[in-house]
Parts: C-alpha cells; structure tokens; sequence
C-alpha cells in the first residue's frame, strides 16, 4: 500500500488543532480543591481546656492530661474527650470544685495623689477606676485601699480568692510605705513604734520601721501588714505627727519599678505565681 493511501485510510482524530479537551492550567495556578464549608464557631461556646485554664486551675495543655484523666466534670457527668466544648453557662468542675470561666487578670497601678480608691464617688470625685479603664474588659476590683492623698502600689483583679488572701491579716502580706512628716521622728518615738501602740481600736505593731538612710529624720520607712484604715497616718498622729507624704512602695513583693506615678502595667506570669505562694 502506497504511503499516501495509508493516511487516508487512517480513521480521522476527534483533536483538532487547539481543542485539546485535557485540562489546562496557567503558568502558577495549580488546580483549585473542592472544600467542605465549616460550620461557624459558636461564640457562646469554649473548648474545655482553655474554659479550666481560664479559671486558674493550670495551663492548657495541663489541662488536657487532667481532663483525659477524668478529672473534670461538665453538667454532673465526667468528660474525657479531646476538644470538648462548653458553655459559659455549664456547671464545669475540677475534682469536684466548680470553676469560674473567666480568666484571671491582675493590674498593678501606681497610684497618684487626688483619687479614691472605690468604684463609684457619690460625691463625683476622680476614681482609681479612671487609671485603669483601658486596661481589661473584665470587671477589676482594687485589692485593699489607699486613701486619696497616698500614692503608690494599688492591685487590681477580678481573682476573689486571691484578694481575700492578699486583704486577710493572718497573711501577713509585706506593705513597705515611705512616710514624710512635718518634723524629725524622735528615737524615743521610733522606739514606741516599734514595741507597739494603743490606739482607739486596738493594739497596732509594726513589722520594721527606720529611718531611711541618707535622709532627714523626718522621713520614715515602716513596714507593717494591718489593713486597718489609715494606719499608718493614725500611729504618728497618735505621737503628735502630722504625716505630709504617703508612699506605698512595697505590697506583696511588688514594687514600682519602671512604673512611674499614674501608670499601670499587668503582672507577669512569674508574680502570679509568687503571690499565689503566699500562705
């Protein structure tokens, strides 16, 4: 058979020039993936882990042993699963104990002159709230109090127990304050101080008091743990003092380092722990 009759008995190709029906790609695009829709997060919902952490009971991935432990129980019953949600709402406990979702925050202030130390004046006088208000979204309370024209260290937080731990006496949590008064202290003075004084409301003792070094004898460092009110300005006014300036430069191991006068900052993970040590 001659070559040309071969090619006219060949049977005609369906692929004309430029109609090949294989798929082409542009240079860099590869081939677009068919995806399956997720369904839209609950935002009324959390993941169990982050909902124990949340409470302060340990971190999250902590939280994963315990929970494929059995030790977390959601609405009475006992869940082990990975990625279990919850809502806010749930009874969530932790052997046994119910958690409060909301995570813990803890703002240290340096308090300036000319503020209460309240939530809410009646009188419209400038709160220590005003200080912090762009600090947290959560409702932060002050740990303790200072009086309006005593400055220094004021925490924040919405941990009740840790407040109630840092507040109570038996704690005896370290409060260092640097007073000025109207006239040099008198050893005789300092020595009353230090072995006690009555006042209206009972005996009050100090932890340390001295002068501070390098000063007027005018200028007094006193360390004491007693949360009554005004305490430190009613012990030298009981022996004739007027007290002109208030510092509180130590509370709980806190002090006011890099944070200057009307100027907050949030506690590191590492002072959390600390003031969670305090027995």
């Amino acid at each position: 058979m001659a070559k040309s009759d071969y090619n006219r008995e060949r049977k005609p190709s369906n692929r004309a020039a430029g109609s090949d029906k294989r798929k082409q790609f542009s240079k860099g695009k590869p081939p677009r993936k068919k995806t399956t829709p997720q369904k839209p997060s609950n935002p009324d919902e959390i993941r169990l882990n982050k909902y124990v952490a949340n409470a302060g009971v340990c971190s999250r991935r902590e939280a994963d042993t315990y929970i494929a432990a059995g030790n977390v129980s959601v609405n009475g019953k006992v869940i082990s699963e990975m990625g279990y949600k919850v809502k806010r709402t749930d009874d969530v406990r932790f052997d046994g104990r119910k958690l409060n979702p909301e995570k813990k925050e803890y703002i240290l202030l340096n308090k300036p002159k000319n503020f209460i130390t309240t939530t809410n004046d009646e009188k419209g006088r400038r709160t220590v709230m005003e200080l912090i208000s762009s600090a947290s979204n959560s409702r932060l309370l002050p740990v303790g109090r200072l009086d309006r024209n005593t400055t220094g260290l004021l925490l924040f937080t919405n941990d009740g127990d840790m407040t109630k731990k840092l507040t109570h006496p038996t704690h005896g949590v370290r409060k260092i304050y640097h007073a000025h008064l109207d006239k040099n202290l008198t050893l005789s003075d300092l020595r009353k101080i230090e072995e006690g004084l009555e006042l209206e409301d009972g005996l009050v003792k100090v932890d340390d008091i001295s002068y501070i070094q390098g000063s007027p004898k005018k200028e007094i460092g006193i360390e004491i743990h007693s949360g009554r009110n005004r305490i430190v300005r009613r012990i030298f006014e009981h022996l004739g003092y007027t007290v002109t300036k208030l510092d509180r430069v130590i509370f709980a191991g806190l002090t006011k380092k890099d944070l200057p006068r009307g100027h907050w900052r949030p506690l590191t993970e590492q002072e959390v722990i600390n003031l969670g040590m305090i027995k």
